[in-house]
């Protein structure tokens, strides 16, 4: 039985390194999804990428991870020194120059919004300042810790809810970009509720789209509405880097865990991100709190787990994918059973009583693989949420489907084609991963699949050697 790795990983790629060569080696390393951070890219320069991942492969995914609604500080020429014990004013939305004692921020509510006594993060939490005070146009913000404040820079004011549109100009031209250019998520940043996915919904649903919603988790309204926010995106992103700014750093650990809970329960992938071998963006080796963080992250039952800077602009991408890789294999196969999370099933459900009892069998026979054959990928996820020991070989009628599948735990997807007789479905998914060296005739496996023919529903389990399913398959043909 071959050793194979199930956590899925996603991996940031720049137009100024996207050659097929390199994203050759990425795949090769266990690269699963590229993504696209669109607050670097245009739609120009983000095209080539999405040319030569084509090229490499159609069973990488594709995500686009928009820039979503945030502050950021404007007007500044030359960066700014600010002194500790020193006051300075803040207004927001204006055409003034930042400088002399003065900070403007781009977003137009920013005095009215903003209490006082709040905390001001500039840069993601390298400066901190302290609302003190309201004039008729500006805030009074005395600073705590001396710096520079340079343009366009990041605006946190952890705590407080603030009235930001949920789409700038930039993600609504993305987003239709996507679609024209079938891409696979969206990644959407800094969503509060499940208002804010609606609005990306709404646009897909203007093209056409199929294009999945990742609902990136990093502020405190996030973390609170996630039920809402589950109930309409397809999955998450535990986003540590903004969360961790908006949010105490001790508490980012529970809360990733219950993220991660939340998303099994609901059986919908969850990816885990930021800062996760850092140090690899200039170092050929990463820490052992680096490999930890990523073993935790597994330990805790996340899908996938992503790199940024690493694989972006870093000095050892291909290093950085491989070394995730062996710690996902080594956590995966050392993992107790006992702390799995449980996986609610909804009366009368049938795919999901059958996904855990496909696990089940799995766990306590000598069974090789679980394979099923998927019209939306529905079941393959159900099965991925159980966690189970043994890989998942999805055969999926369509491309997207296959690429969905891609921040599912456990799942190898790919195409299958039966042009003819519907009923050969099992016989030709099974013929098929059998010439592809995914599993050999004389092993056990459990097939999970539907007596109705395609998009008929899952309605049966069965256990047997492959060779016995694909001669028993051919008797009833004959018949």
């Amino acid at each position: 039985m071959k050793n194979i790795k199930h956590t899925k990983i996603v991996a940031t790629i720049s137009d100024k390194n996207c050659s097929t060569e390199f994203l050759s080696k990425l795949m090769e390393a266990g690269m699963n999804v590229v993504r696209i951070n669109t607050a670097h890219q245009t739609t120009e320069s983000a095209m080539e990428i999405i040319r030569n991942i084509r090229s490499v492969s159609d069973s990488i995914a594709i995500l686009v991870d928009t820039k979503g609604p945030e502050i950021r500080t404007k007007n500044i020429t030359e960066p700014i020194q600010i002194s500790k014990g020193e006051t300075i004013r803040i207004k927001g939305g204006v055409d003034e120059p930042s400088g002399n004692q003065l900070l403007v921020v781009d977003y137009l509510h920013f005095v009215r919004d903003i209490p006082v006594g709040s905390a001001i993060l500039i840069d993601d939490g390298e400066l901190e300042l302290t609302i003190t005070g309201r004039e008729e146009d500006a805030l009074l913000a005395l600073v705590s810790n001396g710096g520079w404040i340079k343009n366009r820079k990041s605006i946190n004011v952890p705590g407080v809810s603030l009235h930001l549109p949920s789409l700038t100009e930039k993600d609504k031209q993305f987003i239709r970009w996507a679609a024209a250019n079938d891409l696979d998520f969206i990644a959407h940043s800094f969503v509060r509720n499940k208002e804010d996915v609606q609005a990306v919904q709404e646009i897909l649903d203007e093209e056409g789209s199929k294009i999945k919603i990742i609902a990136k988790i990093e502020n405190t309204d996030g973390v609170k509405n996630i039920e809402e926010i589950l109930d309409h995106a397809y999955g998450i992103m535990v986003a540590r880097g903004d969360l961790g700014i908006e949010i105490a750093a001790e508490k980012i650990p529970a809360i990733q865990r219950k993220l991660i809970r939340k998303c099994v329960e609901r059986k919908k992938p969850v990816i885990i991100a930021t800062q996760m071998l850092h140090s690899m963006i200039s170092n050929p080796r990463p820490t052992r709190a680096e490999v930890s963080d990523v073993a935790i992250a597994i330990f805790d039952r996340t899908d996938a787990i992503m790199l940024s800077g690493e694989t972006a602009y870093g000095q050892y991408p291909v290093e950085a994918v491989q070394i995730m890789s062996r710690v996902a294999m080594e956590v995966e196969s050392s993992k107790d059973k006992r702390n799995d999370l449980p996986v609610p099933r909804l009366e009368n459900e049938v795919s999901a009583f059958l996904a855990e009892a496909a696990v089940m069998s799995a766990n306590e026979l000598k069974v090789s693989a679980i394979i099923t054959d998927t019209l939306t990928g529905k079941i393959a996820r159900y099965i991925s949420a159980f966690r189970g020991p043994r890989t998942v070989y999805a055969k999926c009628h369509n491309g997207r489907v296959k690429r969905e599948l891609a921040l599912s735990y456990g799942v190898i997807a790919s195409e299958i084609v039966v042009k003819k007789n519907k009923h050969k479905l099992v016989e030709t998914s099974l013929i098929d991963l059998v010439n592809r060296g995914c599993i050999s005739e004389e092993d056990t496996v459990v097939y999970v699949g539907g007596n109705f023919g395609v998009g008929g529903g899952t309605s049966f389990i069965e256990i047997a050697s492959v060779s016995q399913m694909m001669h028993q398959k051919k008797k009833k043909e004959e018949r």
